[in-house]
């Protein structure tokens, strides 16, 4: 019997096919050689390792930006319709205050104002359920950050810098300013 007969020897030859000659002449491989596959097989190892260990991190970066996101979507959703009604409860501020004192008495325009103000009342409950609050304005000094300075006012009775008039309220939705507050300013008088 030949070594070529054996089914086991024919199955070793066909995986040692496309193994180079000078790692199967007689077995006896250079000590360096293997030492050097071995170390180049380890820094590979490593190399594979870090860059997994890179890709895990990126991974985790990438779903804690996405949690942010739909966070901020989920409490900022409501910012362009909400600046929209602002100009609704603006509004409803315009026709209350053009209501004379002597008329709300009145016994024909009594309903009207009562409903006008309870729409209001309404108005500022759903924005206080969403995270829309009114920004201070009056009395403190001017911040441009929350406050848009549309004049000067010419006035002994505040310090320079602070604001004495609000023409137009401003919003904040939780966190991020809605609509600045558009004010007048005090300045010294000439």
């Amino acid at each position: 019997m030949s070594d070529t007969d054996n089914p086991r020897d024919e199955a070793v030859e066909r995986e040692l096919e496309g193994v180079p000659d000078e790692l199967l002449d007689s077995g006896e491989n250079d000590e360096g050689s293997v030492d050097d596959a071995l170390n180049s097989l380890r820094m590979d190892l490593e190399k594979a390792q870090q860059d997994m260990l890179y890709a895990r991190a990126e991974v985790q970066n990438v779903r804690r930006r996405m949690e942010k996101d739909v966070a901020d979507a989920r409490a900022y959703a409501a910012t362009g319709f909400a600046r929209d009604i602002l100009s609704v409860s603006d509004n409803l501020a315009r026709a209350l205050d053009a209501v004379p004192a002597d008329l709300r008495e009145d016994d024909r325009l009594k309903g009207l104002v009562a409903g006008i103000e309870a729409t209001r009342r309404e108005l500022e409950k759903v924005f206080g359920q969403h995270g829309i609050t009114r920004i201070a304005a009056t009395g403190l000094p001017l911040d441009p950050n929350r406050h848009q300075a549309m004049l000067e006012i010419p006035t002994k009775d505040a310090e320079p810098g602070t604001v004495v008039q609000e023409m137009q309220a401003g919003y904040m939705i939780k966190d991020r300013l809605l609509r600045p507050a558009m004010v007048g300013v005090a300045k010294r008088p000439d």
